[in-house]
């Protein structure tokens, strides 16, 4: 069944969704998360820290064999679509709203099930340096995708899956990869279109 736009993403935008979804996933850093989450009942507003949660996208090409990555304007470096929940605990809903404004690709589709948990410390050049609490998620783009930049990014690139580490991915991205060009996880169900 394919849903339109957010309808398939469920409702409510607090944190017990997101404990919910992370609560059922077997990943090693759950348990840290659990932790920011039990400590910090702002953890999804950008504000919390040490940390906040985001959502971050994978976005594959149809074929399934390339990632569309973006030159972060801020961090200077190759990342895949993401950003911060801004107090939606529907993280599937953050990476896929964050995936279409950050490549300008209408009809996305996104697997509603977090594939990877990932930390790391952001520097933002106007922020302290805190940590990024990524909830994961592997985004389908249809064949005729003509991704459009936008501010965040300086550029966009379709890179082979097997190419992250050229580009100077970090190790999780990488990780990343491989998990999405193990091609073991059925795809997809949701998708955002216009109206």
């Amino acid at each position: 069944m394919t849903v339109r736009g957010d309808a398939g993403l469920g409702g409510g935008n607090d944190l017990e969704e997101a404990r919910l979804v992370l609560g059922g996933m077997d990943d090693p850093l759950v348990g840290r998360f659990l932790a920011l989450m039990n400590a910090h009942p702002d953890a999804l507003d950008r504000r919390c820290r040490p940390g906040h949660l985001t959502g971050s996208a994978l976005v594959l090409d149809a074929t399934g064999t390339e990632t569309l990555l973006l030159l972060h304007t801020k961090l200077g470096r190759w990342l895949q679509p993401g950003g911060h929940a801004d107090g939606d605990g529907n993280l599937a809903r953050v990476a896929l709203r964050e995936a279409t404004e950050e490549t300008g690709i209408p009809g996305l589709r996104i697997h509603p099930t977090p594939v990877q948990l990932d930390i790391h410390r952001v520097a933002p050049p106007t922020e302290d340096a805190h940590l990024h609490y990524d909830v994961r998620f592997l985004v389908l783009a249809p064949a005729d995708a003509q991704p459009q930049p936008n501010h965040e990014s300086q550029a966009l690139r379709w890179v082979p899956l097997d190419g992250l580490a050229d580009m100077g991915c970090d190790p999780g991205l990488i990780a990343l990869g491989a998990i999405a060009q193990a091609g073991e996880i059925p795809f997809p169900v949701i998708e955002d279109r216009p109206g």
